[in-house]
């Protein structure tokens, strides 16, 4: 082989100064079962194999390593375009495929020429793709009965099982949240006897006992002192002093701790309603119109 063409990498220039270049059909490009067949002679076993490809899932390094594994005599094996620039190894074969390509084992160059077939085939990949997506639809449409009644069906067991989880533990939450609530409400109406009991105490001491001179400063920290402890509260948990959310934190309080020496699970309990909410929620989108392509009713607007 003469070598009167210089392509811009040196290294695909020396291979192509130094390596035989053998007709085409020493290696050839086939098409069997709609699977790319290349067939080529080994150099050291003199004979001819044949390499079946995946031409979206092979790439031109596993080719050539599968080349190199059948022959243990190959030790240069490379791909290189028509006019000598070198394939990467990552390319798929799909894409050299494409067109005519020069494959190099050791010192010998073959020119391989792609069959017309592949060509067309991919210029029709677009319709196959359409044919595919068109036959997927349909197989959708055909089943999508039997699946939706197989899925409710495995959703509906799902849910009275959660339920008969749920019956123990929802008597005993319904006892704690009553024992809490309970002792909740007896901490406010003690709150409001002590309050009212402060106010009347200090009424007496100031028109009985002593004078308004001597009860102001007792008044004043008072006063004071009940800023402060409703800061302190602010400080240790990060809330206002608002009575519906102290009403509420005290409630938890007390249903944690009954919680505790019952024995009652607060986490299993969450972790339940939470399934059988995901459960509940499941079976409902299962029941849409556009699940179930059933014609989406109108929503019409009351005047």
């Amino acid at each position: 082989m003469l070598c009167l063409r210089q392509t811009g990498n040196l290294k695909h220039y020396k291979a192509a100064c130094y390596s035989t270049l053998v007709p085409s059909d020493e290696v050839t490009v086939n098409y069997r079962y709609g699977l790319p067949v290349v067939t080529l002679m080994l150099p050291s076993r003199k004979e001819r194999c044949q390499f079946t490809v995946k031409p979206m899932l092979t790439t031109v390094g596993t080719f050539l390593q599968d080349i190199q594994k059948e022959d243990k005599g190959i030790q240069r094996a490379e791909v290189f375009t028509t006019d000598g620039s070198k394939i990467p190894a990552t390319a798929l074969m799909e894409v050299l495929l494409m067109n005519d390509f020069k494959l190099v084992i050791n010192n010998t160059t073959y020119s391989v020429q792609v069959p017309v077939k592949e060509k067309w085939s991919r210029e029709h990949a677009t319709e196959a793709e359409d044919i595919k997506s068109l036959v997927h639809r349909l197989f959708i449409a055909l089943h999508l009965e039997d699946h939706q009644l197989r899925r409710e069906r495995e959703l509906l067991q799902k849910l009275d099982h959660l339920r008969e989880q749920l019956v123990p533990l929802e008597q005993m939450k319904a006892k704690i949240a009553t024992s809490a609530d309970a002792k909740t409400n007896r901490l406010l109406w003690t709150g409001l006897a002590l309050l009212s009991t402060q106010g009347g105490a200090l009424a007496w001491l100031t028109w009985w006992v002593y004078s308004w001179d001597i009860m102001e400063p007792v008044t004043y920290f008072i006063t004071y002192g009940s800023a402060l402890a409703f800061y302190a509260y602010f400080v240790l948990t990060k809330q206002d002093y608002v009575y519906p959310d102290v009403k509420d934190r005290q409630f938890l309080h007390y249903f944690y701790r009954k919680s505790r020496s019952q024995h009652f699970d607060v986490e299993q309990y969450n972790k339940l309603k939470e399934a059988l909410a995901e459960v509940e929620e499941s079976l409902r989108r299962l029941h849409q119109p556009l699940h179930l392509q059933l014609p989406i009713q109108e929503i019409n607007d009351k005047d």
